[in-house]
């Protein structure tokens, strides 16, 4: 057995999306090169890891085995790092943000000095809906979760960060402006929503709701930027965060269109299981949040205050 450290995280990220694809994606590599180090590891085994049924990938049970030692091993060996940093006097360790996709154009900005002064620290950061958001706190796989919608049934701590404002936005000089009744908006012009379990088509839905629209033209697209897109392109209207449209309506690509009622403002909080023992990167960065907050809030997004 002659496997290499680097072909056991390609294949233990392999075995986690169950894609080459995504894999690579995650990695920063290119596809070829992720499939050649698969087969390499392979190569090294009688018994098949992976097997594609019907142009899926799928991997074996002794696959999974494998996987789970592979990641057993990578564990040991990020500890050695980390235990070889501390002994240095720095602060070292892995620390995982579970992230809603909204929240890609607001965590950076609080983690970005963080990450400089501590260069032992392996940042993990997975940018999803909210759903998965909660599932992945709710199971214990993540340090911290950036929601604007606090999860009901986990017994949680936060720290506040900032507003969020939602708008309705429609491509600019668009038809909608000279419209006089505001119902019209929602009752006869293309709506589009952000995917199930988003917090956005939460937020969205429940205006609807509470205002009793009757909608009947409607599209659905998985990301903020997708959504993003497909107004500027003029095939319809959303309600969207402010924190995402910064340069479009700067631009001229987009306008916000008044709405009563509007903008709905929630906040973002980090949030964390109140039963979490948090390793000690973790708990640096809870401080560093707490000291810095306001000056970053002033710094990066003074913006939001002309909307």
């Amino acid at each position: 057995m002659n496997y290499t450290l680097h072909q056991l995280k390609i294949f233990l990220k392999i075995a986690e999306k169950q894609s080459i694809t995504k894999a690579s994606e995650e990695l920063h590599l290119t596809q070829p090169a992720v499939s050649i180090q698969l087969k390499n590891f392979q190569d090294q085994f009688s018994l098949p890891l992976t097997e594609v049924v019907g142009r899926k990938l799928f991997i074996t049970d002794f696959g999974k085995e494998i996987a789970d030692a592979a990641e057993k091993i990578l564990n040991e060996v990020y500890a050695i790092n980390y235990k070889t940093l501390f002994y240095e006097g720095q602060l070292a360790g892995r620390m995982k943000i579970s992230v809603v996709s909204t929240g890609k154009y607001v965590i950076p900005y609080f983690l970005s000095a963080f990450m400089k002064e501590h260069s032992g620290i392996d940042l993990i950061m997975d940018v999803t809906n909210k759903t998965k958001v909660v599932e992945s706190l709710e199971k214990n796989e993540v340090d911290f979760a950036l929601v604007s919608v606090l999860p009901k049934k986990l017994k949680i701590d936060r720290v506040e960060l900032m507003e969020n404002k939602l708008f309705f936005v429609g491509q600019s000089g668009s038809i909608a402006t000279g419209m006089q009744d505001k119902r019209k908006f929602f009752e006869e012009l293309p709506l589009i929503f952000r995917e199930q379990g988003s917090a956005t088509r939460g937020a969205m839905e429940g205006f609807i709701a509470n205002n009793r629209f009757s909608i009947r033209k409607k599209m659905e697209l998985t990301s903020n930027e997708a959504v993003k897109q497909a107004v500027i392109a003029g095939l319809g209207y959303s309600i969207m965060p402010l924190i995402g449209i910064k340069n479009e309506l700067r631009n001229g690509d987009l306008q916000i269109i008044p709405i009563k009622g509007l903008p709905i403002i929630t906040t973002w909080n980090l949030v964390w299981l109140r039963s979490k023992n948090l390793s000690p990167a973790a708990r640096a960065f809870l401080e560093h949040i707490k000291e810095t907050k306001s000056q970053i809030i002033a710094e990066k997004f003074n913006w939001l205050g002309d909307y």
